[in-house]
């Protein structure tokens, strides 16, 4: 832009306004410079002013004035159109983009240089250090995980560690910076901040050393009484009701409100934070805790939700807080359970009671974590024929807050993966081997695991029978989703279809906080990163997109994969004989795990849920109450769900079967 000396005339109008200036001659306008829209400011250092041409109307439909009123301004550049009116101490050293309203607020400074938050160390999982990570702008969960988690892959650490220091080092800067659009109201102190286009700022108390990252088509709102230090906060994100934040990374479309307290913690996408405190934690996506007397420490946590009261340890009093949780995703804690540090919970997990000793349940998902007489009891896979599994897994895709195109994590919102799907493969085989031991040992009460887990010989068959399920399941609808709506009349045309279109998904998978990929494929990523070949942050940004969106082709490798196993015959001899006894166990396991479900759902209708139903009446009007405030059964969102997917799938089967059959005979 270009700006001018202020002339004579427009410095008579700025003083008769009882604007002063330490120097009149390093004020610089633009064309078209009002100066009757200035009235007592104090100008120091070197100022550009704008154009205040145009007023703004805010929500309520009240037209805020462009210009600045009762301000001391200190080497600053001002937008077009902004007011800026009523600042006690002073706004220094800071570029203020157009249309912005700031009003009522204390001191908006920036002191020195600054990187704006980028590259603070936040030492998660482990409140010594061990596992700390440098957040920047865009620090995506996956980046995270790898940062943090792969620690024996040292090349790697040091080499991400070196791109964000190098990112954040082009990030300082003398000058701080609000985007186009703020508004910034009734705040006490902004000290060292970047604030991006569209954010709204109201009654916080104290920001010092971050980058609110707002953009106009998802805005950051900071609201009453928030404190927060050497932070990153990203678009959709909200913080308010008095939150304290110190050395913390908030991703897109996160929620911390209610007085919630956190401190050297990660949170990616869509996590929430109420009254609680949460202190070296990992939170990624989808962490939730909601209650006042929760206390999430040292662990990694996804997709999860925190009952009330529930809590860790994180050290024994010996060589201080170095042991670290691994809560993998989908896993819930009820209320007042307490688990000791170290531990690694399974994914899609029910954690009740009190653990005292260290667990490791990863080899068993879907199960619920008990306490009984102190000691750790596995009930395995019980978790598959629970709706509110089918209802975290709807819930999630359905509340994803992110309205920025540009995303930063990557999710995969489906419960039956390979990652998790290996696991059970796993977890039967040790469950059977598991059986053989204990009917050796004429033990049909309790098979140890270990010293610090117990299954009992009932959950033990139940477990087998609902992995096995639950595998069947998975594959099945793999294979569905491959026939399904193509046409085929011969063996050859068939296996066409389930070729492969992409090798690598075969082995093991990962659950990178969020993102389920292939490990070869992550293995690859970290050899490039080892090597020099990828180098820079961007670069590993688009590797991440590149993995969510050959998921289904590398899914399809590794579910191809699995039947060569079941069938002895590589993929290319396959014929119709041998998928139609794959769909045949398929509808099998899914009418057998819906019953189940349907089951489960009836427990939420049942009589003892209608206690305290229809408070003063008799039994009719206990059931027309209970109906009018929890709905009914059939009409149930879930219930309505599994209704559906069963009659569709058969539909499905019956057709595809039909084909096969035609080939077969």
């Amino acid at each position: 832009m270009n700006y001018r000396k202020l002339t004579d005339n427009e410095i008579k109008i700025l003083e008769f306004n009882g604007c002063r200036a330490d120097d009149w001659t390093k004020i610089e306008v633009r064309e078209n410079f009002r100066p009757e829209k200035c009235r007592n400011v104090r100008f120091s250092g070197k100022v550009r002013l704008g154009v205040f041409e145009k007023d703004v109307v805010d929500s309520s439909g009240v037209t805020i004035t462009s210009g600045i009123e009762n301000a001391q301004i200190h080497n600053c550049i001002i937008g077009d159109n902004i007011s800026i009116y009523n600042v006690h101490d002073y706004i220094a050293n800071y570029i203020i983009d157009n249309e912005s309203v700031i009003r009522n607020c204390g001191k908006i400074h920036t002191e020195g240089s600054t990187s704006f938050g980028n590259g603070t160390e936040v030492a998660v999982m482990n409140e010594t250090g061990g596992r700390s990570v440098r957040i920047w702008d865009r620090l995506s969960s996956h980046l995270a995980y790898i940062f943090a988690l792969y620690r024996h892959r040292q090349k790697v650490a040091g080499r991400i560690e070196d791109m964000i220091n190098r990112y954040a080092e082009r990030q300082v800067s003398d000058r701080g910076y609000i985007g186009k659009n703020c508004r910034i109201v009734n705040c006490v102190c902004l000290r060292n901040v970047r604030i991006g286009s569209f954010a709204r700022l109201e009654s916080v108390l104290s920001l010092n050393e971050g980058s609110v990252n707002s953009t106009p088509e998802d805005p950051v709102f900071i609201g009453p009484g928030v404190i927060m230090e050497h932070f990153i906060i990203n678009s959709g994100s909200e913080v308010t009701e008095s939150t304290v934040v110190e050395k913390c990374y908030i991703g897109q479309g996160c929620v911390l409100g209610k007085q919630f307290s956190a401190h050297n913690s990660l949170f990616f996408a869509n996590s929430q934070g109420f009254h609680g405190e949460v202190y070296s934690v990992f939170g990624g996506p989808y962490t939730v805790t909601h209650h006042k007397s929760t206390l999430l420490i040292a662990g990694i946590f996804s997709f999860m939700n925190a009952g009330s009261g529930s809590n860790q340890s994180n050290h024994m009093y010996k060589l201080g807080p170095v042991h670290q949780g691994v809560v993998e995703r989908g896993t819930k804690t009820a209320s007042d359970s307490y688990i000791l540090w170290p531990a690694r919970i399974g994914p899609y997990s029910l954690v009740t009671g009190r653990h005292l000793k260290n667990i490791d349940t990863s080899l068993f998902p879907f199960s619920y974590v008990v306490e009984n007489n102190r000691e750790t009891i596995l009930l395995p896979a019980i978790n598959l024929i629970s709706t509110g599994t089918i209802r975290d897994q709807m819930k999630w895709a359905s509340r994803d807050k992110r309205k920025d195109p540009a995303i930063i994590d990557y999710l995969n919102f489906r419960y039956l993966t390979p990652f998790t799907v290996n696991r059970m493969i796993k977890g039967r085989e040790m469950l059977i081997i598991l059986k053989e031991n204990c009917l050796k040992e004429k033990d049909n009460e309790f098979c140890c695991y270990n010293k610090n887990l117990k299954i009992s010989f009932t959950a033990v068959d139940k477990g087998i029978e609902l992995y096995s399920m639950g595998i069947d399941k998975y594959v099945g609808d793999g294979l569905i989703k491959k026939l399904y709506g193509k046409s085929f009349k011969t063996d050859e045309e068939l296996r066409n279809i389930l070729s492969v279109e992409a090798d690598g998904g075969r082995g093991e998978w990962v659950d990178l906080a969020g993102l389920i990929t292939p490990r070869t494929k992550v293995e690859e990523l970290l050899k490039e990163i080892e090597s020099g070949d990828i180098k820079s942050l961007e670069e590993i940004a688009l590797r991440f997109r590149f993995f969510s969106e050959n998921y289904e082709k590398w899914e399809w490798d590794w579910i191809s994969g699995y039947l060569e196993r079941e069938t002895g015959k590589p993929a290319e001899s396959f014929s119709a004989a041998d998928i139609i006894p794959v769909i045949e166990r398929w509808i099998k396991s899914i009418n057998c795990l819906n019953e189940k479900l349907f089951d489960d759902a009836g427990k939420e209708f049942s009589v003892s849920s209608m206690t305290g139903f229809g408070i003063d009446w008799d039994e009719e009007d206990k059931l027309a109450d209970y109906r009018q405030v929890r709905g009914i059964y059939d009409m149930n969102p879930v219930v309505e769900t599994i209704r559906r997917e069963v009659k569709e799938k058969s539909a499905i089967a019956d057709e595809i079967i039909k084909m096969l059959e035609s080939i077969r005979n």
